[in-house]
């Protein structure tokens, strides 16, 4: 799996994090190998800027998701899961932290990055949480995803539990 971390927000990140992360989303998901994704880190100012650009909704939000060729994990596990350009997830390590330390089981500013990374990855395989059943079917996969994650690698206590409504 070819997956870029591109931090340009001038704040530290576990970069390391959110590649392993996002390499067991995709992995768990069963997308290509050979996929690619792109994983930018941004501070509020561009966060913002593409905030109002691509949802015309002030101010910065914490994930947004870019997709390029619409992969969808394949429906069943004997299918070949198609190669492709998964796309872009833009982070912004501001607003995580904020939304970490708002969080019902409070947690850093990088755990909060590692469940947007996940929510991203769900984005960009054409889940969605606008409608219940949706919502219910997308954050149930996430907490999953993170859960296992989190279990594969011995990291102890409760997993973050998503801010995003």
């Amino acid at each position: 799996m070819a997956i870029d971390v591109n931090n340009e927000s001038g704040t530290e990140v576990d970069e390391k994090a959110i590649l392993d992360v996002a390499r067991y989303a995709l992995a768990r998901m069963r997308i290509h190998p050979l996929s690619e994704l792109s994983v930018i880190v941004v501070d509020t100012e561009a966060m913002e800027q593409l905030h109002i650009q691509w949802m015309d909704l002030p101010g910065p939000t914490d994930v947004m998701s870019f997709p390029m060729d619409e992969l969808r994990p394949p429906a069943k596990d004997d299918d070949e899961p198609p190669q492709g350009l998964l796309g872009d997830i833009v982070l912004c390590p501001e607003v995580a932290k904020q939304q970490g330390e708002a969080a019902p089981t409070r947690h850093s500013m990088d755990e909060e990055l590692q469940l947007l990374t996940v929510h991203g990855v769900l984005h960009l395989l054409g889940y969605d949480h606008e409608e219940p059943d949706e919502k219910a079917e997308m954050f149930g996969l996430q907490a999953a995803i993170i859960d296992g994650w989190r279990a594969e690698r011995g990291i102890e206590g409760p997993s973050p539990a998503p801010t995003i409504t």
